[in-house]
């Protein structure tokens, strides 16, 4: 993400190595283990060893497809956004009392300087690069540099699963906060995979009394019922139009589900739509005209990261019970594709293994 420009400090009498493997997609469909140079930081940024790294419906997709809309893998990429580990170096700027800190990583870098930077919508800056979106690489190594404010420290109780969660968690609660959810808000999500059914528990963090989730596989509406939901319902045979909810939020990207989505809500409720699917959807314009329905995108996240490990650490949210499979670096390939076996949630690649 950096070049080697500056000087840095080392944790005790460790040394970080010259060199650190990687796990490279080389093009759509191949993914193979290299050996590269470790980042220096630059005078701002920390160096972070690697822990854990959650596998997102991103990386997949990069894998299989090679590109998502306008961002092309036409050059090697490391995959990996949703990160956490240990501080090994610091920057020449930094505080080297940040060695040896367990952070959680928030994967981006924005130019700070521009309109939207400077009006605090830093996630839509349009020079932000982001981890294992092309041509910046991600977190499937050992090492990883950011600037140093993108590493949050995290108390002991939070694990290193949950701590590289803390992204798509990020995502759950930006959300919640673009739909205004509040104390007493009634909810449906579309979709029970891990950003609904984190949507939920943030949902339910927010305040939200009833939380409604809606997916065709009944064992996912079962453990979104254990985590989050309190009704689940079967997107094939449920109808979900006329509940009147406050708030619905899509992490599905499946059309329909994004009309009956919007067709659920009240008067004046807010739609919020996460879920990757169809680049243009047919949406209902005279209901959303009658009510007054509000419509917003999401990208990303700004400032979520310290509220995330606060709800983790007062357990009001709980993110270790999503990981469902377990790879070392080596095993990368096979974390990408372990969402397609039955009961699968939530891959972790450990690159320190």
């Amino acid at each position: 993400m950096t070049t080697p420009t500056t000087q840095s400090r080392t944790l005790g009498h460790e040394e970080v190595p010259a060199t650190m493997r990687a796990s490279v997609l080389k093009r759509q469909g191949d993914i193979a283990m290299e050996t590269l140079p470790v980042p220096k930081p630059d005078a701002d940024q920390v160096l972070v060893q690697v822990a854990a790294v959650g596998v997102c419906g991103s990386d997949v997709h990069y894998y299989e497809h090679g590109r998502i809309g306008d961002y092309v893998v036409d050059h090697p990429l490391i995959l990996g956004h949703e990160l956490s580990g240990r501080i090994a170096a610091v920057g020449s700027d930094v505080n080297p009392a940040r060695l040896g800190k367990r952070v959680a990583v928030e994967p981006q870098r924005p130019c700070r300087k521009c309109k939207e930077c400077k009006s605090g919508r830093y996630n839509l800056c349009p020079d932000i690069e982001f981890f294992a979106t092309p041509p910046i690489d991600g977190a499937f190594a050992e090492y990883v540099s950011i600037q140093s404010d993108f590493a949050y420290d995290i108390p002991d109780s939070v694990s290193d699963e949950a701590a590289a969660l803390i992204e798509p968690l990020s995502v759950g609660l930006w959300a919640c906060e673009r739909a205004e959810i509040r104390p007493g808000s009634r909810v449906l999500i579309a979709g029970a995979g891990p950003i609904g059914i984190i949507a939920a528990q943030a949902a339910r963090a927010f305040g939200a009394t009833e939380i409604y989730i809606t997916d065709i596989a009944e064992d996912r509406l079962a453990f979104a019922l254990k985590h989050g939901a309190t009704h689940a319902l079967n997107a094939r045979t449920d109808s979900v139009e006329g509940l009147d909810v406050d708030a619905f939020i899509d992490a599905s990207g499946a059309p329909q589900a994004v009309r009956s989505g919007i067709k659920a809500l009240g008067p004046a409720g807010r739609a919020i739509l996460v879920g990757l699917g169809a680049d243009d959807v047919e949406i209902p314009v005279s209901f959303i005209q009658n009510r007054e329905i509000w419509l917003s995108g999401v990208f990303r996240y700004t400032n979520t990261w310290p509220l995330a490990i606060q709800l983790i650490a007062d357990g009001k949210v709980n993110l270790d019970v999503l990981v469902t499979g377990k790879f070392n670096l080596a095993e990368s390939e096979q974390a990408l594709t372990a969402g397609k076996q039955p009961g699968q949630l939530k891959a972790v690649v450990y690159p320190g293994r």
